[in-house]
Order: structure tokens, then sequence, then C-alpha cells
């Protein structure tokens, strides 16, 4: 079993790869593999809607010439998926915007590649803003017919510099706990 996590966070390493961290803490303790897939200073573009996804029915977007297939590709081989991204301007990053786009467009040409595979959405903020790029990751995951654990909380921590989001007491309790019902859940479908 494994979990693919993608940080669509402009910095690599920052408060939202450590609450990616958090969850995937969770799942290796519970024997499940995970890979971290940073978008950080990866070439990354929206959607061109050429719709040749449907046409060609690879598993692939059609563009080509970015780290989109790579991203797909990861995401097509996990039993999981741990999307993460800081808050801006209220919403996912653009980064994690394009993969979002584009990865759903795939899965959908590929007779759904997606469902049943268990997601979840890791969201940082500074302060405010959060619950809209949470909804944002949660209506890729539904759209795609992925199964969504929950947590205590909404899967949102708090802090801008470096390493304040661990300070979130309740941020890194949600992480901890959204580990873990990630791994039974995933454990119960497989």
């Amino acid at each position: 079993m494994k979990v693919v996590g993608i940080n669509g966070s402009a910095r690599k390493g920052g408060n939202t790869a450590e609450m990616i961290e958090r969850v995937f803490a969770q799942l290796e303790a519970e024997g499940i593999e995970t890979e971290m897939i940073e978008l950080s200073g990866k070439k990354m573009h929206g959607c061109i809607a050429c719709m040749k996804c449907f046409e060609n029915k690879d598993r692939k977007c059609a563009v080509g010439n970015d780290f989109m297939n790579e991203c797909i590709a990861a995401m097509d081989a996990a039993d999981g998926i741990v999307l993460g991204s800081p808050t801006y301007f209220a919403n996912i990053s653009t980064e994690m915007k394009a993969l979002v786009d584009r990865a759903g467009m795939v899965g959908r040409a590929n007779d759904d590649m997606f469902a049943r595979k268990v997601g979840v959405g890791v969201v940082v903020d500074r302060r405010a803003g959060s619950i809209q790029a949470f909804n944002a990751l949660n209506a890729f995951f539904f759209i795609e017919q992925m199964i969504v654990p929950g947590s205590r909380y909404w899967n949102m921590a708090r802090g801008m510099n470096k390493g304040e989001a661990l300070e979130d007491t309740e941020g890194v309790e949600t992480m901890d706990i959204l580990g873990r019902n990630m791994a039974w859940l995933i454990k119960k479908l497989g």
C-alpha cells in the first residue's frame, strides 16, 4: 500500500510539507509507504482544454512539456493521495490548481482512474481563507469519486514562517488523527 503526497507550496519543505509529513508519520507507523512530491520550482501550467486526453486514453495529459505527467503517474499508482496547499488569496496555489484541473481531466477521460482511491486535503493558512482552499481540494476528490476520511477538525493548520504550523497544537493533532483515519480506511479497502 502506498500514499503519494503532493505539496503545492512555492516553498519546498515549508509548513504545508510539514503538515503532510505529520499525516505520513501515521501512515508509515501502519506500514504504508509514502512519497512526497514537491511542486516548488517545477514547471506547471494549467489545462489548455485540448480534450486530447479523451481521445488518447493513455492515462496522461497530452501536454507533456512540464512536470504534470510525473504527478499523474504517481497518483495513478497510489492507493491514497494527499494534496497539500497553502492558502493564497482564499484558495489553493496556482500549481495545485493546475494539478487539480489537469489530473482531474485525465482521470475522467480514462474511465475514472482515481475512483475509490483514498484522498485527503491538507491546507495551511496564515490567518484565514483556508476553508475555501480545503473545499477546492475536496471538490476534486468528490468529482473523481474518491473516498475522503475526516479528522477531528477540518484539515488545516495555521502558520506563515517555516515551522510555525508545527506550533499550532490543534492543527498538528488534526493531521495526526487524519493520518490514522486514512491508514485505517486504506487497510479496510485493501
